[in-house]
């Protein structure tokens, strides 16, 4: 005997889907009202730059930035941090920082970036913000 589809199958189908499109149109409507929020200044992090002297200057940031460097760029703008450098394939490469530029073709001095001490993995294009962490610029010589 072969399944023979009732006339109302089709419009309890499309029913049912109607209902289901519904029902997440208004739970995505309560998650954008009630969801969470950023804030102005939700990340707070620490810069440290360490100079060609060793000099240590501290700036404390608050941002809503994903990555480093849309933190620096505010930072800039409220400090007397100032950061130049060359875009490149892998976002910007960092020279000049305070007035005081790494030549790696000249002395073989770079700019490194450190996260909580440690030799960071990213650049600063693609290292996240994260609220609490240190981050650091040092001036480095390869020997």
């Amino acid at each position: 005997m072969e399944d023979e589809k009732k006339p109302g199958d089709t419009k309890k189908i499309i029913i049912g889907a109607v209902i289901l499109i519904v029902l997440l149109a208004v739970f995505a409507v309560i998650y954008a009202v009630f969801g969470p929020k950023a804030t102005q200044g939700s990340k707070e992090y620490i810069l440290k730059v360490v100079d060609d002297n060793g000099e240590t200057t501290e700036y404390t940031g608050h941002t809503d930035a994903e990555y480093l460097r849309g933190a620096l760029e505010e930072l800039e703008k409220t400090e007397d941090l100032t950061i130049e450098g060359e875009e490149s394939d892998y976002g910007l490469f960092i020279n000049t920082v305070n007035g005081v530029t790494a030549d790696y073709s000249k002395d073989k001095a770079y700019w490194a970036l450190y996260v909580n001490d440690e030799y960071g993995n990213y650049g600063v294009d693609s290292q996240p913000v994260t609220d609490g962490d240190t981050y650091s610029l040092v001036y480095k010589v390869v020997k």
